[in-house]
């Protein structure tokens, strides 16, 4: 699902709104998200996860043409950590399945 999908998505569910409108939403949530985690902060939304930055160390990689090593510089990054209900949401197909049946007593 791409922005465009997405707004026309939510604009199924939304009434009153005009995908004009939606696409102006979704681009603050988006632009208020990036400003928060350019501070430093991060940003939890209570059921769907947490946006957060880490620091990623500086370490020795291979250039992928010439396999000699090369320098990767240290750089911050960005990571999303799923809430319960949202990897409960996912895994609900995933459950295992009993196997065999209850003994009875």
């Amino acid at each position: 699902m791409n922005k465009a999908e997405l707004i026309d998505s939510v604009a199924q569910h939304s009434e009153g709104m005009s995908k004009t409108q939606l696409g102006g939403v979704v681009n603050a949530l988006f632009d208020a998200i990036q400003q928060e985690l350019a501070k430093g902060g991060n940003v939890t939304l209570i059921g769907f996860g947490t946006f957060a930055t880490a620091q990623r160390a500086a370490r020795t990689g291979r250039h992928p043409r010439t396999g000699e090593p090369m320098s990767i510089p240290a750089a911050k990054t960005v990571k999303f950590t799923a809430g319960k209900a949202f990897k409960d949401l996912v895994n609900q197909d995933a459950a295992p399945k009993a196997k065999g049946k209850a003994k009875k007593k």
